[in-house]
């Protein structure tokens, strides 16, 4: 299992958005997420995400579990210009209960549950 850390911490930590990718029967999904709203479970190697709607996220999700996230940001340098990305890939679930649920609702008590990915790799973009 991966770990989220070094540049990539800092782009998670930093973004405004999550571009979030499920693969469905019609192909590639996209769904979106507030960068604020990420959290990452230490030691690294879990994202929790409150999950409100994201029924579409979760069908997938259950023939499916491979997830990606994109996260970028202009305040982190990259490489070769300004702004720096990161992907993290790995499985995914949505859950209704348990220790993950009560993290989001902690912050998010609208939330009827989480979206928690399990990091297989991190890399960088831009």
């Amino acid at each position: 299992m991966a770990k989220i850390e070094g540049v990539c911490r800092e782009v998670c930590d930093a973004t405004e958005y999550v571009t979030i990718v499920t693969e469905g029967p019609d192909g590639a999904h996209l769904a979106g997420h507030w960068g604020s709203y990420m959290r990452i479970v230490e030691p690294g190697e879990t994202v929790v995400f409150p999950v409100g709607r994201f029924q579409h996220t979760e069908q997938n999700l259950k023939a499916n579990d491979h997830i990606q996230l994109m996260a970028a940001s202009h305040k982190v340098p990259g490489t070769r210009s300004p702004g720096q990305g990161c992907v993290i890939a790995g499985t995914g679930e949505v859950v209704t209960s348990g220790e993950f649920v009560d993290l989001v609702r902690e912050k998010f008590p609208w939330a009827r549950g989480a979206l928690v990915v399990r990091v297989a790799s991190v890399a960088t973009q831009l």
